[in-house]
């Protein structure tokens, strides 16, 4: 099982959060050096990466369940 770089525990630690206003979780994005594309591109590989479930499983199977929720939401 490969560790999880520091960039994915910083992804990690922005998931675990809850945002309470517009544009506050772009704004911490964007201060990881990250555009937002590129961030979501990067936690959405995080979601079956297994160093990701074993550290963070509550942050990684929400993210799995938002994720499954959006992707049906686009099909209907």
């Amino acid at each position: 099982m490969d560790p999880l770089t520091e960039q994915q525990r910083a992804i990690l630690d922005l998931e675990r959060q809850f945002w309470r206003t517009a544009g506050a979780k772009e704004d911490a994005i964007r201060g990881l050096g990250l555009s937002p594309t590129r961030y979501y591109q990067l936690a959405t590989q995080l979601l079956d990466h297994p160093a990701a479930m074993a550290a963070e499983p509550v942050t990684v199977k929400r993210m799995r369940r938002i994720s499954t929720t959006r992707r049906l939401v686009r099909r209907a």
